[in-house]
């Protein structure tokens, strides 16, 4: 499916791309960070084909897509002509952030490029870790040491990726961070070691004692920087402002190969001198404090963690966290406090299940079977922002059931030994290598089922009430008729369900609820009095909001905007004032056919989430004088 009328859409929508300071993405949603955000048009970007929702946290803006997001981005990066950063994302552009804020964006940056391999690459390890505890493989077999390998890499030469990375978000060459990195965790330093290294005991944690060699008379402390953080993140930072002088004094006829030559030459002994040990220390330290923090009341962390964790990630403000976790398994060897979380999305689909269960609504009910299935791999924006979310209830019954399954993993001491997947693909990564299956996988496995049970039996009872019958709706509207708005047919045609449109943006009823309609002549009419709020430039969508505030999209045809306005004629600008009966706009329904293009239409609310309910008519065939909505409200 091709994403480019998406994406230009987008970026025209959230400023052009010279409001784009950088783009990265996660696995549901576009992660810019704007110039100014002020500019983009949220309440329009919500409303495009592809787009879930808009957030906006710590500095970024955040367009939530779906599980297609790598292939938006790849089509926003190329039809923008931008780079995933762009060269001028230094320091300065970050000077309006605060410093938490600042802090996870700059978190966000470096770690969000690589964490799908990193990510794959801790399944791998994870699932030669459970097949030698199951007895498959001896320890010794060619097989486990080639999967442990396969494991291991990445995550052992992980400062020559984060050298990339961290160089992109500070604005310096990539490369050159690379190059430092590959030299902090070069083969030979196994070598340079000129007597034995000792062992100090440091709250419960043994650290190796530095090993001294010489450079141009000074000591050089030796550590091991494979699978470290801070170090080479600490280098790189110093690395782009070292460069950046250097750009300035150095002729552009030598700068090529001079800046990259003296910043190597500068860097690679200043880290090795200062930086390396100071903030190894300082990683040790973290880990130890982190450590020491969670011991406090490892029950009480879980409830914390796992209970609130899901809004940690709506918002962004996971990303503190993530640094933290993967220190931990570089210097203690293991992580117990994002491993508190993990098993979240469990509980999130049992809050799914017991509304696919329990409700009699067939488009929530179709809605809930997909969120289900990508719930359980760890792709939850659709179940929260699909489901729980909306019905409110729901939501927090799966956040009660995540800090029960917090609370267990707590308690029975469970450990990541890995960076693993999401969802089921994370389970292996609790299984201690060499170990066996013990208390701390076992633990996992019962906070995963008894997340589950809780969000699914508090929401199953308590979570949400079914939509009353039409025939009580109709009462309920008939004693209150100040509370019933009208919307007319703006098509002559068939109607039918949205749950039949062949695109989740509109069956799911993610953007509102609504009808469609099969027109069976080329004709638009405004549904309301009111105001045109939104004409796109395609002209196959139109947005009204009437006089009682009832905001109306409707949508010509599926994937028409790819038509770019052809065979489409406005009757109307934005901002316009039109009537009930209003022409807004005609089409060639004989040429939009012969293009490829389904005619089916729909007409939704799109602010839903504001009324009780929207009922849609039971007539099969419209005219432009029948209503076809009822909203109901509160």
């Amino acid at each position: 499916m091709s994403y480019e009328k998406l994406s230009r859409d987008i970026l025209d929508l959230i400023g052009g791309t010279e409001n784009v300071n950088s783009v990265v993405h996660c696995v549901t949603r576009l992660r810019f960070k704007l110039k100014d955000e002020s500019v983009a048009k949220t309440e329009e970007l919500k409303k495009l084909d592809g787009v879930v929702t808009v957030m906006k946290s710590v500095g970024q803006y955040q367009v939530v897509i779906g599980n297609h997001v790598p292939d938006v981005y790849a089509t926003v990066l190329k039809v923008g002509n931008i780079s995933g950063v762009s060269e001028n994302n230094d320091s300065s552009s970050d000077k309006k952030l605060g410093l938490g804020a600042g802090f996870i964006d700059m978190i966000s940056g470096v770690f969000t490029p690589i964490l799908g391999v990193l990510a794959a690459t801790g399944m791998i390890k994870g699932f030669a870790a459970l097949i030698l505890a199951l007895g498959w493989v001896d320890a010794t077999s060619g097989t486990y040491q080639l999967l442990n390998i396969a494991g291991d890499g990445l995550f052992n030469f992980l400062p020559i990726f984060l050298g990339y990375t961290a160089m992109k978000k500070f604005g310096g060459t990539p490369f050159i961070g690379m190059a430092i990195a590959a030299a902090l965790v070069h083969p030979t330093l196994a070598t340079l070691n000129t007597g034995e290294a000792s062992t100090v005991l440091f709250q419960g944690t043994l650290f190796e004692s530095p090993i001294h060699i010489t450079f141009l008379g000074i000591p050089v402390i030796l550590m091991s920087y494979a699978s470290s953080v801070i170090p080479i993140i600490l280098s790189t930072y110093v690395t782009s402002k070292v460069e950046k002088g250097l750009k300035k004094i150095i002729p552009d006829v030598v700068k090529t190969f001079l800046v990259p030559f003296f910043a190597i030459l500068i860097m690679v002994p200043l880290t090795f001198l200062v930086i390396g040990p100071v903030s190894t220390w300082a990683g040790s330290l973290l880990g130890a404090a982190t450590l020491w923090i969670y011991e406090l009341s490892p029950i009480v962390a879980g409830v914390i963690l796992g209970g609130f964790w899901q809004i940690f990630v709506m918002f962004g403000l996971h990303w503190g966290l993530v640094p933290i976790a993967i220190n931990n398994i570089a210097t203690l060897k293991f992580d117990p406090v994002v491993a508190t979380t993990v098993m979240v999305c469990f509980a999130q689909v049992g809050a799914v299940l017991a509304v696919m269960l329990k409700t009699r609504n067939k488009k929530l009910k179709s809605l809930s079977i997909p969120a289900f299935i990508s719930g359980i791999f760890g792709v939850t924006e659709p179940a929260i922002y699909g489901v729980t979310l909306p019905l409110k209830k729901p939501f927090i019954m799966s956040c009660i059931g995540g800090g029960i399954g917090g609370a267990i993993i707590g308690a029975t001491a469970g450990k990541l030994w890995m960076m693993g997947g999401m969802g089921v693909f994370v389970i292996p990564a609790f299984i201690k290598p060499g170990s066996g299956l013990d208390m701390s996988f076992w633990g996992a496995i019962i906070a995963i089922f008894a997340g589950f049970i809780v969000a699914f039996v508090l929401t199953y009872l308590f979570g949400f009430k079914n939509t009353e019958t039409k025939e009580n709706t109709e009462k309920t509207v008939e004693k209150d008729e100040k509370r019933k708005h009208e919307v007319v047919s703006p098509l002559n045609g068939t109607v039918l369900p949205l749950s039949e449109v062949k695109d989740a943006a509109f069956s799911s009823e993610v953007m509102g609820k609504g009808v469609a309609i099969l027109p069976t002549e080329g004709k638009v009419v405004s549904p309301v009095n009111g105001v045109v709020t939104t004409l796109f430039k395609s002209k196959h969508a139109i947005g009204i909001t009437s006089e009682d505030g009832v905001e109306i999209l409707i949508h010509v045809g599926m994937d028409t905007v790819q038509l770019d306005g052809e065979h489409f004629t406005s009757h109307i600008n934005q901002g316009d004032t039109v009537k009930a009966g209003d022409l807004l706009v005609e089409f060639d329904m004989d040429k939009i056919n012969e293009a490829g293009y389904s005619l089916v239409t729909p007409v939704i609310v799109t602010n839903t989430a504001n009324y009780f309910d929207v009922l849609s008519t039971n007539k099969e065939d419209v005219s432009t004088n029948n209503v076809v909505l009822t909203v109901l409200g509160y």
